[in-house]
Protein backbone atom coordinates (compact mmCIF):
# COMPACT_ATOMS: atom_id res chain seq x y z
CA UNK A 1 0.00 0.00 0.00
CA UNK A 2 1.12 3.49 -0.96
CA UNK A 3 1.84 5.89 1.92
CA UNK A 4 -1.28 8.30 2.78
CA UNK A 5 -0.12 11.81 2.40
CA UNK A 6 -0.95 14.13 5.46
CA UNK A 7 -1.33 11.38 7.96
CA UNK A 8 0.70 11.88 11.38
CA UNK A 9 3.61 9.19 11.85
CA UNK A 10 3.00 6.69 14.59
CA UNK A 11 5.40 7.10 17.66
CA UNK A 12 8.29 4.57 16.80
CA UNK A 13 7.55 1.94 18.81
CA UNK A 14 7.66 -1.95 19.00
CA UNK A 15 4.06 -3.48 19.50
CA UNK A 16 5.50 -6.77 20.27
CA UNK A 17 6.75 -5.42 23.16
CA UNK A 18 3.42 -5.04 25.04
CA UNK A 19 2.72 -8.68 24.23
CA UNK A 20 2.48 -10.03 28.17
CA UNK A 21 2.01 -6.64 29.81
CA UNK A 22 -0.62 -6.74 32.43
CA UNK A 23 -3.42 -4.80 30.40
CA UNK A 24 -3.68 -1.87 31.87
CA UNK A 25 -0.13 -1.39 31.81
CA UNK A 26 0.49 -1.49 28.46
CA UNK A 27 -2.28 0.79 27.92
CA UNK A 28 -0.51 3.37 30.41
CA UNK A 29 2.92 3.09 28.46
CA UNK A 30 1.00 3.31 25.20
CA UNK A 31 -0.27 6.36 26.20
CA UNK A 32 3.14 7.59 27.61
CA UNK A 33 5.07 7.15 24.37
CA UNK A 34 2.50 8.94 22.27
CA UNK A 35 -0.25 6.47 20.89
CA UNK A 36 -3.34 8.62 20.90
CA UNK A 37 -5.57 5.60 20.37
CA UNK A 38 -5.54 2.44 22.53
CA UNK A 39 -7.91 -0.05 22.37
CA UNK A 40 -8.47 -3.49 23.99
CA UNK A 41 -9.91 -6.19 22.27
CA UNK A 42 -11.04 -9.52 23.55
CA UNK A 43 -9.93 -12.44 21.39
CA UNK A 44 -11.69 -13.12 17.95
CA UNK A 45 -13.37 -9.76 17.95
CA UNK A 46 -14.44 -8.75 14.65
CA UNK A 47 -12.86 -5.16 13.42
CA UNK A 48 -12.98 -3.58 10.36
CA UNK A 49 -9.77 -3.48 8.61
CA UNK A 50 -9.53 0.66 8.72
CA UNK A 51 -6.39 2.11 9.21
CA UNK A 52 -6.26 4.72 11.86
CA UNK A 53 -2.38 6.62 12.06
CA UNK A 54 -1.90 6.89 16.17
CA UNK A 55 -4.04 3.84 17.40
CA UNK A 56 -2.54 1.09 18.66
CA UNK A 57 -4.57 -2.40 19.55
CA UNK A 58 -4.36 -4.86 22.17
CA UNK A 59 -6.00 -8.50 22.39
CA UNK A 60 -6.42 -9.00 25.51
CA UNK A 61 -7.41 -12.56 27.35
CA UNK A 62 -7.81 -12.52 30.94
CA UNK A 63 -6.00 -9.12 31.36
CA UNK A 64 -2.70 -9.79 29.65
CA UNK A 65 -1.67 -8.73 26.16
CA UNK A 66 -1.68 -11.37 24.39
CA UNK A 67 -1.19 -9.74 20.87
CA UNK A 68 -0.45 -6.23 19.30
CA UNK A 69 -1.04 -3.99 16.35
CA UNK A 70 -0.79 -0.60 14.65
CA UNK A 71 -4.18 1.11 13.31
Amino acid sequence: MAPLPHLPADPDDDPEGYVGLPAEAAAARARARGWTDVRALPPGAIVTLEYRAGRLNFEVGQGTVLRCWKG
